[in-house]
């Protein structure tokens, strides 16, 4: 194998082995997929991506801009909808596992790969993917710069209202789910009382140790709901728990369970499906050697349910994190109202283009929302004015920065991909055999 191959299997046993070791069937079907081809490897290697950023000079990067609250697994799959704790239904990025704080660019250099990896899967030139990506990088310096002259970013978001195209779609195809649809799907009625279906894949039955253990946590975790979204106790009154598996690329060897509660009414229709799942350890955390912020975060589960918090304005009311046996997990509710951009439907550059520039723009105000207006106090500067600060009127060599670097990094993705496809069907991955 050669010293990148040998790279690949070295950084993923690093990150994977307390996990591949717990549960090999499931990392044997993650790698499966990750197998497919180079999208779905990248998706399921971001800790790879990391080793490679650690090593990689980055003249965009000073004291306040490496130190920003990022995404962390930025990729064009991890935007999709969810209704904030207003009422509104929003467009924006999905998913916290990965949330951290490190360099700005991290966030840009992933999605701008991800964007290079996308447009050679649909075959398009070069050229092509490049205006792709350059939309993307003008819409977030565009939106960084509002933010600088208008500083109420808090107050801009991708909603019905503000919407055209691919993404207005997708907020109306979000309109149309109900929680009383995700409920059916989940849930029976047995003698008058909503209960979890036992049949559903990937669901199972708790012993009575496990559940008396998440039982505790549910307890704990009421105590970081904020007291401004608290609702009465009521609301959190549990009527049913069940364990999940099978779920996410990232999220295999991770234990996680379904918690039924009544909701704000004893009406059936009103009761809400929480996930609890086991908080991963963030890819970006592996190089970043700050102390301040290692030691900020009690467990993983705080630190991704902190980062939701500070990336999005108004996140999730049922957001929280608890923890079993000194294990972080976050809780959040299952939302009926969570839609995904369908990149399968975009087929031509044109149609993709206002689609960039809006998740250019969603980037943007990720980044700056999460800054010394927001409640967290690790970050206590305003993030646009530092992201404009070291850009300055070097926009177009900062555009360029990230297009050669997308295109470069998914033509070693590609051979990365290949490499690990290797050394996954010789075996030579420890724990995880390629076949049973």
């Amino acid at each position: 194998m050669t010293d990148r191959g040998d790279r690949i299997v070295s950084v993923l046993e690093e990150a994977f082995a307390g996990l591949m070791a717990a549960d090999p069937a499931a990392f044997r079907h993650k790698f499966r997929k990750m197998a497919a081809e180079p999208f779905t490897f990248y998706r399921g290697s971001a800790c790879l991506f990391y080793a490679d950023m650690a090593e990689l000079p980055d003249e965009w990067i000073d004291e306040r801009t490496s130190r920003i609250w990022i995404q962390g697994d930025l990729h064009a799959q991890n935007f999709g909808t969810y209704m904030d704790s207003e009422g509104t239904l929003v467009f924006d990025v999905n998913d916290f596992d990965e949330a951290y704080l490190g360099a700005f660019t991290w966030d840009l250099r992933r999605f701008a790969a991800s964007m290079a990896l996308l447009g050679w899967r649909k075959a398009l030139p070069d050229s092509a993917i490049t205006e792709l990506i350059r939309t993307y990088v003008a819409a977030y310096v565009a939106q960084v710069r509002t933010f600088v002259e208008h500083p109420d970013d808090e107050l801009f978001s991708l909603r019905l209202d503000s919407t055209e195209g691919a993404l207005h779609r997708v907020l109306q195809r979000a309109r149309l789910a109900t929680r009383i649809g995700l409920l059916d799907d989940k849930t029976t009625i047995v003698d008058y009382e909503r209960r979890f279906r036992r049949d559903r894949e990937g669901t199972h039955e708790l012993s009575s140790d496990v559940l008396e253990s998440v039982a505790r946590a549910f307890a704990s975790y009421l105590d970081t709901i904020p007291t401004g979204k608290r609702a009465s106790s009521r609301t959190y009154a549990v009527k049913d728990v069940v364990g999940r598996s099978g779920f996410g690329i990232g999220s295999a060897g991770l234990h996680a369970y379904n918690i039924l509660v009544e909701g704000r009414s004893q009406a059936l229709e009103n009761d809400v499906v929480l996930s609890m799942k086991q908080a991963n350890i963030a890819a970006p955390s592996r190089i970043v050697a700050d102390t301040r912020i290692r030691e900020y975060f009690t467990d993983h589960g705080h630190r991704t349910a902190v980062s939701q918090r500070a990336l999005q304005a108004h996140a999730d009311p049922w957001l929280g994190h608890t923890e079993i046996d000194g294990v972080g997990y976050v809780v959040a509710e299952l939302s009926p109202y969570e839609a995904d951009l369908d990149w399968s439907d975009l087929t031509e550059p044109a149609d993709m283009l206002p689609v960039l520039g809006y998740l250019g723009r969603a980037t943007a105000k990720m980044h700056c929302v999460a800054d010394s207006d927001s409640s967290q106090t690790l970050v206590d500067f305003q993030c646009e004015e530092a992201i404009a600060g070291v850009i300055g009127d070097r926009e177009e060599a900062f555009t360029d920065a990230i297009v050669e670097f997308a295109l470069d990094y998914a033509r070693q993705t590609r051979e990365d991909h290949r490499l690990f496809v290797d050394a996954f069907r010789d075996g030579r991955i420890k724990g995880v055999g390629s076949t049973a």
